[in-house]
């Protein structure tokens, strides 16, 4: 329809063209903005819609206790095949919104040539229809599905968007551009300080006159403090983001000069008490809280997708890095090598750092109360640009009957919800352990077992292609880079097309099949142990753990309590704590089996992914009906 009447505007514009009318040319402006204005209305009635369809699903799944809600939107909005596409991708209301903006530009400047430079501006100025078509456009639908797809990574739950104009000020008011981005880079140089001595930690363990297995303990480390750090900064972080960042960037600085000071003192404990340390500085508790509370809703996704992006990034640049630093020399007894060079390199980035979050770090106003604005709603009148632009208070197919019988079922809904107490956070370990349905806790024990094999392929990877392909640290170094850099590529092309052909649940099956394949082709199960062997396997088990992380977690805070999207103990934290405990096992495991020898190190570290995965599998299966 649309398209249409801008087709046959487009006839008159052409007539125009062959006889000017100034008169003509005014009328035909009017009626293109008249085509922008039913856009905008069939824009609202898009979101009246689904807001009612959302709350039609939302007491379906309260009243019958079944989650049905994000299967059928994400069913219908995300397949390849709904005409919901052409909204949800921007296709045609891009091409509409494209044509619009051209004839209204060509028709403003080909009226002003017939007038006097004294009627019109120096420069032509873009009509006030597009810009309010376009932010009809990113209230329905705010980010692409990749931007969705990494921010799901973050498990940082998007709440519904403000209602009135007061929350939405004070959302701007939280927030901080700054603030954000030295977020960002405190979440990237975590992870860069995580893995950056990956590739020499073995040798750092020799020359303290330990085994090179003993790597498992040094990297482990960090990950068993991280276990208790991650509570007290999300308890932390209910009170301040400034003081915890502080203290975190003063924690890992002091710890990555524990870490390289230990060679000159020839103490392996006092290189296992820097990397305690460090984690004891994790702050990403505070990072993720910090943009679920602070960034406004329109950006939060961005947001989001950033903190993902900075944790790929972080964690490619580490091994690289310790790759370049492969230089030795002293300075007044200080022994500066490719094993200490990146507790070095690290404490300064982290002073760096620290100088400046305290210039340019603003703590943001906590304050939580709204004084909403009253809404008078249109009188029936003829619709004109101001009334549009006011966000078309009046709902377009709905009289004042409809509208107080919506209220109506509107404080009732609230008042069953307040029964419930359904919006009051976990505020104990226990009550948040209560909140677990045996969804949630298969996802978590997915989380579990993809982190523990990740964890064991790159923990071990240093002993491992040492003892079979005698790699250096800078081979190692550019091989664990290289696995780094595929998490981006791989999280576009699932969150742009896969995950717009199968549904989450379908591709949570598949990956953790490829990945229990990686993990079966890793094993060493003949004499010779060749490099394409093993470079293909890691790199299946890598990719498919990537996928599997992106999905599980979208799905994690789709079957998660609301109730666990706020307070300190929240989705994140437990999916943090998940994650970092398998980090933690995996690393004691590398350790343990090392006594056995180098030479069976492999297949023992594999034995214990591969039963954890078809465990994972065979859960998945049980509760793959509530996956939604």
């Amino acid at each position: 329809m649309l398209a249409s009447r801008i087709e046959e505007l487009g006839k008159q514009r052409a007539i125009l063209q062959d006889q000017p009318d100034i008169s003509g040319i005014a009328e035909l402006r009017e009626a293109y903005r008249e085509v922008g204005i039913d856009l905008i209305k069939l824009l609202k009635f898009v979101d009246l819609n689904a807001t009612g369809i959302r709350k039609i699903l939302k007491k379906f799944d309260k009243r019958f206790g079944y989650r049905f809600t994000d299967y059928y939107v994400t069913s219908r909005s995300n397949h390849p095949y709904s005409q919901l596409q052409q909204v949800f991708k921007h296709v045609g209301v891009g091409a509409v919104v494209g044509a619009l903006s051209r004839n209204l530009a060509e028709l403003q400047e080909r009226q002003g040539s017939y007038l006097s430079i004294y009627d019109q501006p120096s420069s032509a100025l873009k009509d006030p229809i597009i810009d309010m078509i376009n932010s009809s456009v990113d209230k329905l639908t705010r980010s692409t599905n990749f931007l969705r797809f990494l921010g799901q990574h973050a498990l940082i739950v998007d709440e519904e968007s403000p209602s009135t104009a007061g929350e939405e000020e004070i959302e701007d008011q939280k927030y901080h551009f700054m603030s954000l981005m030295l977020n960002l880079v405190n979440t990237f140089l975590y992870m860069v300080n995580t893995y950056i001595i990956v590739p020499t930690a073995d040798d750092y363990s020799v020359s303290l006159g330990a085994a090179s297995t003993v790597c498992g303990v040094v990297i482990g480390s960090m990950a068993v403090a991280q276990i208790f750090s991650s509570v007290y900064f999300s308890a932390w972080s209910n009170k301040s983001y400034f003081k915890p960042l502080v203290f975190s960037s003063i924690v890992l600085f002091l710890g990555n000069v524990c870490y390289a000071m230990a060679y000159d003192m020839k103490s392996l404990t006092v290189l296992i008490i820097g990397r305690l340390l460090c984690g004891m500085g994790s702050a990403r508790a505070v990072n993720r809280r910090y943009i679920s509370d602070c960034v406004p809703a329109r950006i939060r996704m961005q947001a989001s997708a950033g903190f993902v992006s900075a944790s790929a990034l972080g964690m490619a640049c580490g091994p690289a890095l310790a790759g370049l630093l492969q230089w030795k020399f002293k300075i007044y007894m200080v022994t500066f090598n490719q094993s200490t060079l990146p507790g070095w390199v690290m404490a300064v980035a982290w002073l760096l750092y620290l100088i400046w979050l305290w210039v340019s770090f603003k703590e943001p106003n906590r304050a939580t109360e709204v004084n909403e604005a009253p809404q008078n709603p249109a009188s029936g009148q003829t619709v004109d640009i101001g009334q549009v632009e006011n966000g078309l208070a009046q709902p377009l197919l709905m009289d004042s009957v409809d509208k107080q019988n919506e209220d109506e079922d509107e404080e009732v809904d609230e008042s069953e919800e307040a029964a419930d107490d359904s919006r009051k956070p976990a505020t104990s370990i226990g009550s948040a352990y209560r909140l677990l349905t045996p969804s949630v806790k298969v996802q978590l024990l997915i989380y579990f077992m993809l982190k523990y094999a990740m964890e064991i392929l790159l923990s071990e990877s240093s002993v491992i292609t040492n003892h079979y392909f005698s790699w250096n640290t800078s081979a190692v170094a550019i091989f664990l880079a290289i696995l780094g850099l595929t998490v981006l590529p791989v999280n576009a092309v699932v969150g742009t097309y896969i995950s717009n052909m199968f549904e989450d649940r379908q591709l949570l099956m598949v990956s953790q099949i490829t990945l229990l394949v990686g993990i079966i082709f890793s094993f060493k199960v003949t004499s010779t142990y060749s490099v394409v062997q093993y470079v293909v396997s890691a790199l299946v088990t890598f990719v498919s753990a990537e996928v599997l992380e992106g999905v599980n977690l979208s799905l994690l805070s789709s079957v998660m309590s609301s109730r666990l999207s706020r307070g300190t103990y929240n989705g994140g934290l437990l999916s943090t704590e998940a994650g970092t405990l398998a980090r933690v096992v995996a690393d004691c495991t590398i350790t343990a089996a090392g006594y056995l020898g180098v030479g069976k190190l492999l297949n023992v570290t594999l034995l214990p992914s591969l039963v954890i995965c078809v465990a994972s599998i065979a859960c998945t299966f049980l509760t793959y009906n509530s996956l939604f």
